[in-house]
C-alpha cells in the first residue's frame, strides 16, 4: 500500500492518533512493534496559527517513527489551511523529522472538538467538510494529505460512501474509516460493511483503511480477509498493549498465533518506554505522563492493586524503575488474558 511515493507494505497496520496517548515515546515503541505508519497526538489549528508553543511542540517527531503523519483538527476554513502549511514546515517549526504526510481529524466524536463543529461534528456539514479537504490538499502540492473520518454524524446520516468519491476527487491519498457514527461514540459494535463497500466501490481508487474493535491479530486478519482493506488501523487496543502490533504482523505473515506475552517481557517494554518519556520530556513530566500507561501494561495481573497504586503515584523515577523490578521477579511468568479492548 502507498501513500504518495511512501510504501507502508502488504496490508499495513498503522497507529491511530489518540490524545494524550500518542506522543512520541509511545509512536517509537509501536513503530519497533511492528506498526507501518504513526500518527501524532491531534494538533488544533487554532493553536498552531496562535503560536501556541505548547500546540507547536505536539507535531515534533523523530527520525526514529518515520514514517509519521501530523494530524490537524479545526472548524474554520482559514486556520486549517494555515495550519496545514505549518504542519507541512513542521521540522522546521518544531524540530526533528517533520511530516510525512498530513491528516485530517474529521472524526474524533468528543464534545470539545465535535461540539464546536470540528473532527466528526464536520460530518453535519459535508460541502463544509470537502471545500477544507480541497483547500489544504491545494495549499501543500508537495505533501500526501489524508483524512480520517466516521461513518456520518449518527445513524440516519452515514454519508461515508458518497463522501469518500468526494474526497478522493478533490486530492485526498488515503482515506481512514472509523466503522461507527459520531453519535455512537465508541458504544456498540463498529460496522465494518460500509467500510467494505468503500472499498469495493469500482470508482475508489486512493488507500481504504479501516478502523474500530482491532482488539486481537485474528480480529485484524478477519477484517483484512472479509472487506479487503487497504491497511488496517489500531487505537485503543494498542494503549497497555502496543506488542498487539506484532502480533497482527506476525499472524498475518505467518499465518501462526504468537502466545501471550509474559510479564517479565511486558515489563521490559514498560521500562523502554518510560525510559523514552524520561529522556523525551524529563523527570516530571516524564513521570506524570506515563502514569496512564503503566498499569495498563499489566492489565488483568492477580493481586496487583497495591503494585499499581505505587506506580501510578510515585514522582521518582529510580522508585518507579524498581517496582517494575519487582513486578518482573514476583510475576515475571504469569501471562495475563485481557478479553476485548485493552486501556481506554
Amino acid at each position: 500500500m502507498k501513500i504518495g511515493s511512501i510504501d507502508l507494505g502488504n496490508r499495513p497496520v498503522t497507529l491511530a492518533p489518540m490524545e494524550d496517548v500518542t506522543d512520541a515515546s509511545f509512536r517509537i515503541l509501536c513503530r519497533e512493534a511492528g506498526a507501518a505508519m504513526v500518527t501524532t497526538e491531534f494538533v488544533s489549528s487554532d493553536g498552531l496559527v496562535r503560536d501556541v508553543s505548547k500546540t507547536i511542540a505536539k507535531m515534533h517527531t523523530l527520525e526514529e517513527e518515520a514514517p509519521v503523519a501530523v494530524q490537524i483538527y479545526g472548524s474554520l476554513p482559514d486556520a486549517m489551511v494555515d495550519a496545514a502549511r505549518m504542519a507541512d514546515k513542521a521540522a522546521e517549526l518544531a524540530g526533528g523529522h517533520g511530516a510525512d504526510f498530513i491528516d485530517i481529524n474529521w472524526g474524533c466524536p468528543v464534545s470539545k472538538i465535535a461540539g464546536r463543529g470540528a473532527g466528526s461534528g464536520m460530518m453535519r456539514e459535508p460541502d463544509k467538510l470537502v471545500a477544507i479537504t480541497e483547500a489544504i490538499v491545494k495549499a501543500v502540492p508537495d505533501k500526501p494529505v489524508t483524512v480520517k473520518t466516521r461513518l456520518g454524524w449518527d445513524d440516519n446520516s452515514k454519508i461515508i460512501v458518497e463522501l469518500a468519491e468526494r474526497l478522493q476527487d478533490v486530492g485526498v491519498s488515503a482515506l481512514t474509516i472509523h466503522g461507527r457514527t459520531r453519535c455512537q461514540m465508541y458504544k456498540g459494535e463498529a460496522d465494518w460493511t460500509l467500510i467494505g463497500e468503500v472499498k469495493n466501490n469500482p470508482r475508489i481508487h486512493i488507500p481504504i483503511i479501516g478502523n474500530g474493535d482491532i482488539n486481537s491479530a485474528a480480529k485484524a486478519k478477519e477484517m483484512f480477509d472479509r472487506y479487503g482493506v487497504d491497511g488496517i488501523m489500531v487505537g485503543r487496543a494498542s494503549f497497555g498493549h502496543p506488542w498487539i502490533f506484532t502480533e497482527i504482523r506476525h499472524l498475518l505473515d505467518t499465518g501462526e498465533e504468537l502466545p501471550p506475552m509474559p510479564v517479565k517481557d511486558r515489563v521490559a517494554l514498560a521500562k523502554r518506554h518510560f525510559q523514552l518519556s524520561l529522556d523525551l520530556k524529563g523527570p516530571v513530566t516524564g513521570v506524570y505522563e506515563m502514569r496512564r500507561h503503566l498499569s495498563c501494561y499489566f492489565k488483568g495481573l492477580r493481586d496487583f492493586k497495591e503494585t499499581r497504586i505505587k506506580l501510578v503515584t510515585s514522582k521518582d523515577p529510580e522508585e518507579i524503575f524498581a517496582t517494575l523490578d519487582y513486578v518482573a521477579q514476583r510475576w515475571g511468568d504469569e501471562t495475563p488474558i485481557v478479553e476485548g479492548v485493552y486501556g481506554l
